[in-house]
């Protein structure tokens, strides 16, 4: 499953990790990065990302993944932001809609967002884009009907799979996130598909740098697609 998703993503990223903790960009070292965040305060805001490998940190250690890189970075604006890893290598979006709920229900308490990721896998398998459509479609309706906010991480189809199928698939993430008020990142990949010194040597998964430019590119959103907290009584 993960070289299936590996494939697909080797398509869609147009293509032709290291264990440490990889620098800030901007030179500065991390001791003083902490030194400069913000005290973190305001109520505890949970955070399920629900996802495929791009989550759950193929190749990478437990903290270089996204959801954790996503928390230290939430963190360092002073958010008190727990986000746990809901990420299983593999999935497509009937994988992940297979296990929504059962995911949920296992949360100590319902997250105040979700980031929904999934898509990659259900392209290697040329699934119809109506499929996945009905699949996201499906598990958006389970999180509306759970008051639980959506940050809709949008993938892209590949060119070679023709221009038909590629204008449907990429359609669908705009159209779900506009139909559910979901919030959208249109590409998730976007900030390092044509980076290959973010990339792994499978030349689809980010290293642990590329991860953080993941990060860095979609913290704002996340931010952003937070609902305020519930006034304190």
């Amino acid at each position: 499953m993960r070289l299936a998703l590996s494939s697909i993503l080797l398509a869609a990223l147009l293509a032709g990790c290291g264990s440490g903790e990889p620098p800030r960009r901007d030179g500065a070292p991390r001791e003083e990065a902490a030194q400069e965040a913000a005290p973190v305060t305001g109520p505890e805001r949970r955070i399920l990302a629900f996802g495929n490998s791009l989550f759950a940190g193929y190749n990478l250690d437990a903290d270089e993944s996204y959801p954790a890189r996503l928390e230290n970075a939430l963190r360092a604006r002073g958010i008190d932001a727990r986000v746990a890893n809901a990420g299983v290598s593999g999935d497509t979006t009937a994988a992940g809609l297979q296990r929504l709920a059962f995911t949920l229900d296992a949360q100590e308490r319902a997250p105040d967002l979700v980031i929904l990721e999934l898509g990659g896998n259900d392209l290697l398998r040329q699934l119809q884009p109506q499929e996945t459509r009905a699949n996201l479609a499906r598990m958006l309706e389970i999180l509306r009907d759970r008051d639980i906010p959506v940050l809709l991480m949008g993938m892209r189809a590949p060119p070679n799979y023709g221009p038909e199928y590629q204008a449907a698939f990429d359609a669908l993430y705009p159209a779900l996130a506009e139909e559910y008020g979901a919030e959208l990142v249109p590409f998730f990949l976007e900030p390092v598909y044509d980076r290959p010194e973010l990339i792994q040597d499978d030349r689809i998964h980010p290293t642990a740098e590329g991860i953080e430019a993941l990060v860095a590119a979609t913290a704002d959103q996340v931010v952003a697609a937070l609902p305020e907290p519930e006034p304190e009584l």
